[in-house]
């Protein structure tokens, strides 16, 4: 096991959008909670909640969109602080970074002086942190949440540490429900499961977070290391004088490292981009992502880069040669002015490869993406964010609306598809279209009442015709009910439906859902 030191800045979207953690306030994406301060937490506001539920816990609550590209740019001044102390930081996400402690331990005298270091180097820089050491990724970014500031797990003891704890710092809300259900409710009962049983029943997603909870590595690391001949370089003559010009660069060098990671069978989920600047200064960081890093994702990256780079760069007026050079940012905020006479080289490096699984690269169906299509999928990414075009593809679920999970183009799907059970699931053949809303609808009997369900699925009558927006047609033929009483353990999520398959005279077909007396189309068939 790889003894790992991780710097957690707490609320970091909140820091970053420059909130005091004294004062009520919360970051929104998608209108919902996405980072709160402490102050709004004790007022009861919540990661995930809505924005209006979180103003009427706190009527005082301030509310900033979230803004990622700040929240990376001002994380570097974090990274660079520990990289001060030891080499290949690894920025895990904006507010998470770490590196591995056995070398630097060994030379500031111990994990305990190591991990008080760097605590006190990433206060002093102006950040809140915690910072804690132990077995592998995981078991080290909850080490630095606990006690004051973070703890050191001893070697060979994170299982035992990870037992007390809940099964939501897995980050898998279903998994931890479907596991209460079963009587499991902490990390240490759930990694008491034996493993086979658990990738049989959970998949491939459920065996990951088994090995995270008996304080594994998410994944045996390959045995193909970073090298040289995998790295892409590209030089500027003269050296480049705006962050666009490397940008772009970075964009196209990533889709020769991803050429040349696919000619070998490979994929890289840790990605180490280097800058050489004309005064000769070499600057470096590494970025990990759970999938493939999209050429729009690693062009992000270095944006990020760059943009604190450009920063944290003298005045005017103090080159020890008396030149004067461009302010950053001086032409309203841009970053991209030219920061230590201009970067004359550009180099991306795989660091961490593991076998490459495969992925389906589709915009809809089977079918591969066209150059074309993937050049407008780029272009709408640049623009409106990385998650702004997704596909579809399939999961688990009981209906048809929820067996399919939305992926942003560019990165990998979900690691498998879960092999259930799904009781309640409806049979094949499946549906040919579902709405992206319900649609309501009636279904009577023969006398003009409502069919109705009972709570031991009892079908009221047979139905005979079938209502949907102003036409009535009569029903030749129905099948079900397929019940599914959901989540009945938690009052505020519990949910009982029941579907049927029903054909009309005018040749339709549907899937009808009948929850609380009130039917409607969840999908049609073809």
């Amino acid at each position: 096991m790889t003894r790992v030191l991780v710097v957690w800045c707490p609320d970091w979207p909140a820091t970053a959008a420059g909130m005091d953690a004294a004062a009520p306030g919360a970051v929104a994406a998608g209108g919902r909670v996405a980072a709160c301060t402490a102050a709004a937490r004790a007022e009861g506001v919540r990661r995930g909640q809505r924005i209006r539920d979180a103003q009427r816990r706190c009527p005082e609550l301030a509310v900033r969109e979230r803004d990622t590209g700040t929240e990376g740019r001002l994380f570097e001044d974090v990274a660079a602080a520990v990289a001060e102390l030891a080499p290949k930081v690894e920025v895990v996400r904006p507010g998470l970074c770490a590196i591995e402690a056995r070398g630097p331990a060994r030379f500031y005298g111990g994990e305990e002086a190591l991990r008080v270091l760097v605590q006190d180097t990433v206060v002093e820089a102006g950040h809140d942190c915690g910072s804690g050491v132990a077995d592998g990724l995981f078991a080290a970014g909850l080490a630095a949440r606990a006690g004051q500031g973070g703890v050191v797990v001893p070697e060979g003891g994170a299982a035992a540490f990870l037992a007390p704890y809940p099964l939501s710092v897995l980050d898998r809300p279903e998994l931890a429900d479907l596991l209460r259900r079963l009587g499991v409710t902490t990390l240490g009962g759930f990694a008491a499961l034996p493993s086979g049983h658990v990738a049989g029943r959970f998949g491939a997603d459920g065996a990951l977070a088994h090995r995270l909870a008996r304080g594994e590595e998410p994944r045996p690391l390959a045995a193909v290391p970073g090298a040289a001949d995998l790295s892409v370089r590209a030089a500027f003559d003269p050296p480049a004088a705006r962050a666009e010009q490397v940008v772009f660069a970075a964009k196209r060098l990533a889709g020769e490292l991803h050429e040349g990671l696919a000619a070998g069978g490979l994929t890289c989920v840790r990605l180490e981009a280097a800058a050489g600047f004309a005064d000769g200064r070499v600057l470096r960081r590494l970025w990990r992502h759970d999938g493939r890093l999209s050429a729009t994702a690693v062009a992000e990256r270095v944006r990020w880069q760059l943009s604190a780079w450009s920063a944290g760069r003298p005045a005017p007026g103090t080159d020890p040669e008396g030149i004067e050079t461009p302010v950053p940012g001086g032409d309203g905020g841009d970053p991209g002015e030219a920061a230590w006479g201009g970067i004359a080289w550009l180099e991306l490096a795989p660091d961490q490869l593991v076998p490459d699984e495969g992925r389906q690269e589709a915009l809809w169906g089977r079918s591969p993406l066209t150059d074309r299509i993937a050049r407008a999928a780029d272009r709408i990414q640049s623009l409106l964010g990385h998650a702004a075009i997704t596909r579809p593809v399939l999961t688990g679920g009981r209906g048809p609306g929820e067996q399919v999970v939305r992926v942003p183009v560019g990165d990998l799907p979900p690691g498998s598809v879960p092999d259930g059970p799904w009781p309640g699931r409806v049979t094949a053949p499946a549906p040919a279209a579902v709405p992206p809303h319900a649609r309501p609808a009636e279904v009577v009997d023969a006398a003009g009442g409502l069919v109705a369900v009972s709570a031991r699925c009892t079908v009221s009558a047979p139905p005979a015709a079938l209502a949907i927006g102003g036409t009535t047609a009569a029903v030749t033929g129905w099948t079900g009910p397929w019940p599914a009483d959901e989540h009945w353990w938690d009052p505020a999520r519990a949910r009982r439906r029941a579907r049927f398959q029903v054909a009309t005279e005018d040749g339709a077909a549907y899937l009808l859902a009948v929850e609380g007396g009130h039917w409607h189309v969840e999908a049609a068939y073809d």
